[in-house]
């Protein structure tokens, strides 16, 4: 199997975000080309991938049944952080999830608590990764737009869940998507500040102190 992605190494860059789409979208998603871009600016690294294969997305297409396999989806997330530690070393890590995406990058997380140190989810349904919630190590920030109101009660349920740091931030205004004037710049700088701030240091170092 293979599965395509895009890499971005900025110079001097020690550490990696992985973009984990939601349903329905794709590593080519304008919401997260954006805020990748403001990563890449902050001296991250970024890699936007595709959770589904070509022929797999077909299917999907028509179905609408794999993009809510959230093990299947979060074993694909796993695969990536696997070729990362091969391909450019023991480099900090973070997951940067959107809707079921989220879900992924929460689940993951868990496989994976030597590898991820922050994860941040975008509208995310975390929800949908429950049973993982508890095992989650990584400080995580949940960001959900005000008049998103049945995501934002699913996102306060899980933020209790959650037993690591953690933080709900709330966008006044926005939607689902974020398409309000300024809304995912917003939700960008917050990305932006929560991984640079916990991918600045050695994970190793990090939990020593």
């Amino acid at each position: 199997m293979t599965l395509d992605g895009d890499l971005t190494v900025p110079s001097g860059a020690g550490a990696i975000v992985v973009f984990v789409h939601g349903s329905g979208s794709s590593r080519r998603s304008p919401r997260n080309r954006a805020g990748a871009e403001g990563l890449q600016d902050a001296g991250l690294a970024t890699l936007l991938m595709d959770l589904l294969t070509p022929g797999e997305e077909a299917v999907d297409v028509q179905t609408a049944r794999l993009r809510f396999d959230i093990p299947l989806l979060a074993g694909r997330v796993v695969a990536a952080t696997d070729w990362i530690g091969r391909h450019l070393g023991p480099w900090r890590l973070g997951y940067f999830g959107a809707s079921t995406g989220a879900a992924a990058a929460l689940m993951a997380a868990a496989e994976r608590p030597d590898r991820a140190a922050a994860v941040v989810s975008r509208g995310g349904r975390p929800d949908l990764a429950t049973g993982a919630l508890p095992r989650v190590q990584a400080p995580t920030l949940l960001i959900v737009g005000a008049a998103d109101s049945a995501v934002l009660e699913l996102n306060r349920e899980a933020l209790n869940a959650l037993r690591t740091e953690k933080r709900l931030d709330v966008v006044a205004g926005a939607g689902h998507l974020f398409e309000e004037p300024g809304a995912l710049e917003r939700v960008t700088g917050l990305a932006r500040d929560l991984f640079v701030r916990h991918l600045a240091a050695p994970l190793e170092a990090r939990r020593a102190g």
